[in-house]
């Protein structure tokens, strides 16, 4: 076995997922006869040197993504990613349009949803103006209207691209005590990027695709992600389970996918479908149009679960997993010890597992996945087995039964760590026996 660090396995880890989830060549990855176990235990101890590179690694490959795209990216303020000289509108009245036609804006693009209140308008701005005064302007133009950029979010998750064998795979799957009993039909929904709906994980769901003109563009992420989300139902033995996944690609291939208005749109069609529980492992800016569709959705009884991130302990939040009543999920290892590349902070809900797991990868095999981004989709199972259709009450008695069957793996309550504790450890995969065969 060669000999790796562990902070060198780490980074090598983070650096394909986020090659991977922005859409640019993959960074190769470097892992020749190196067991999983490696990569999958608990990183601490860790220097502090190798943690700031950890935590950096998103805003690297942000950087990567926007110097092969300048005709089309920007940044915020904040150096997150935005589309160039787009700004999003909510429910524009007739005096806030005349308002951006007089700054000579256009209107690129406009969404109306009934279901949720929403009419978001995508204004151009000049190519004169950059899109930082273009924010400035138009907010001043109308101090009560609701203006942000069209931010760009990503994924939060790292596989080792290690093949595990797709036909053991289902042999290693842990069923609870409970596994007798007959599953209630999931109904759960996926913002993310394409899935490769062909796979095997999926012969025994009906899945639901939306975006890309209804033109399928499988992606890793999002494929192991839904293997995940609905893999919870397929973790019971003698059932046949009955799981209906509603996945969204927002992505399409294109460098500005993950852009805020896709994902207002892709809300939009699971409100309309009724979805009850909907994943978004997905990281990014904070966004006020963003925040006020999720709190409507929220407030319609729809739960929201998403990954707090992979930017480091002392990262600022992320969103949208820092938004209000997002039921926002952290990442533990084989151990019980939260991944050190995981965020901390009150966003945090639940803790799930976010190592030892093998999820579905491209050409129908299985990889073995680490990160925030696949423990979310755990927690999202839990949940959708529980509401059959949304509703505030119904929400809310699932994310306290949830709360209640948490195992406590830091101080009594609610801690910034691991918030109520971990849920659905019984769900763990272990991909270990079968790399290399």
């Amino acid at each position: 076995m060669q000999n790796f660090s562990r902070s060198a396995l780490a980074l090598s880890l983070l650096a394909a997922a986020a090659s991977a989830q922005i859409r640019l060549p993959p960074l190769p990855l470097q892992l020749p006869g190196l067991p999983l176990q490696s990569a999958a235990q608990n990183l601490d101890p860790i220097d502090a040197q190798s943690l700031q590179r950890l935590s950096a690694v998103r805003h690297l490959e942000i950087n990567r993504l926007l110097r092969g795209n300048r005709r089309v990216l920007d940044r915020d303020a904040n150096g997150e990613p935005i589309i160039r000289n787009e700004i999003l509108g909510l429910s524009q009245s007739v005096a806030a349009a005349a308002s951006a036609r007089a700054l000579n804006f256009v209107v690129a693009r406009e969404q109306i949803s009934d279901s949720m209140n929403i009419h978001l308008v995508v204004f151009r701005a000049p190519d004169s103006m950059s899109t930082q005064q273009a924010l400035r302007l138009i907010r001043a133009a109308d101090p009560d209207g609701v203006y942000d950029y069209n931010h760009i979010y990503f994924g939060s998750g790292a596989w080792s691209g290690a093949a595990v064998n797709p036909i053991a795979q289902n042999a290693t799957l842990q069923a609870p005590s409970d596994a007798h009993l007959q599953i209630p039909r999931l109904r759960v929904g996926l913002l993310d990027t394409g899935v490769d709906t062909s796979h095997p994980a999926f012969q025994e769901s009906s899945v639901h695709t939306w975006g890309c003109g209804n033109k399928l563009l499988p992606a890793a992420h999002g494929t192991a992600v839904a293997s995940l989300l609905v893999g919870r139902a397929q973790g019971f033995r003698g059932v046949q389970p009955d799981a209906a996944l509603y996945a969204a690609d927002v992505y399409c291939g294109q460098p500005t996918g993950g852009a805020v208005d896709a994902l207002v749109a892709a809300l939009a069609w699971m409100v309309q479908e009724q979805v009850p529980v909907i994943n978004i492992s997905l990281v990014g800016a904070r966004n006020a149009l963003l925040e006020q569709v999720i709190a409507r959705a929220i407030a319609r009884g729809f739960i929201i679960v998403a990954a707090v991130g992979n930017d480091g302990p002392a990262a600022p939040p992320l969103y949208p997993a820092s938004y209000p009543d997002v039921v926002g999920v952290t990442a533990v290892d084989a151990r019980g010890h939260v991944l050190i590349e995981a965020a901390r902070g009150p966003q945090v809900m639940f803790a799930s597992p976010g190592s030892d797991l093998a999820a579905a990868s491209l050409a129908h095999g299985y990889a073995a996945v680490r990160g925030t981004s696949f423990a979310a989709p755990i927690v999202a199972g839990l949940l959708a087995a529980s509401v059959a259709t949304p509703g505030t009450a119904a929400a809310s008695a699932a994310i306290d039964a949830l709360a209640h069957t948490a195992i406590h793996l830091g101080s009594p309550g609610r801690d910034l760590t691991y918030g109520y504790g971990l849920v659905g450890a019984e769900y763990r995969t272990d991909p270990r026996p079968l790399l290399h065969r």
